[in-house]
């Protein structure tokens, strides 16, 4: 029902890792995600730790799901000094295309413990559904 937009994206995350530990507007970092259906409905689950709710955005346009959001640094008192610093900072963005048989104008979301969680409704159109045979009281022979 999800549909990747690249086939070397696993490639591509992996060189940004190298490359870059902090993302930009123009280049964000991707950010990791796990999706799977869960009866009626798809859930895909972002990996956000540390990330402010209200610095997070989800647009849909033309059935392409985009989730950006941004870790910015820690404000401090002027006493405190930074020995080490590891987790990235800056713009993590995802895209996921979102195929026709989900309906995005159901999504849900909701952030817990660093992980954004989106639940898409499957479409009515694509739900499984029995058709009934009518049939009439007459027959027909056959003539050869």
């Amino acid at each position: 029902m999800l549909m990747r937009t690249d086939s070397f994206r696993e490639l591509d995350r992996l060189t940004q890792q190298l490359l870059s530990t902090q993302g930009t507007w123009s280049r964000p970092t991707p950010m990791p995600l796990d999706a799977y259906r869960d009866g009626d409905e798809y859930v895909i689950c972002f990996d956000l730790p540390g990330v402010d709710p209200e610095a997070i955005d989800i647009d849909v346009e033309r059935n392409m799901l985009t989730v950006k959001a941004e870790r910015r640094p820690r404000r401090d008192s002027g006493d405190v000094k930074w020995e080490l610093s590891e987790r990235p900072l800056g713009v993590f963005s995802r895209q996921v295309m979102l195929s026709d048989t989900l309906d995005p104008a159901g999504i849900t979301a909701d952030y817990d413990a660093g992980v954004l969680t989106l639940k898409i409704p499957v479409a009515e159109k694509a739900k499984p559904r029995k058709i009934a045979i009518s049939h009439t009281g007459s027959r027909k022979q056959i003539q050869a």
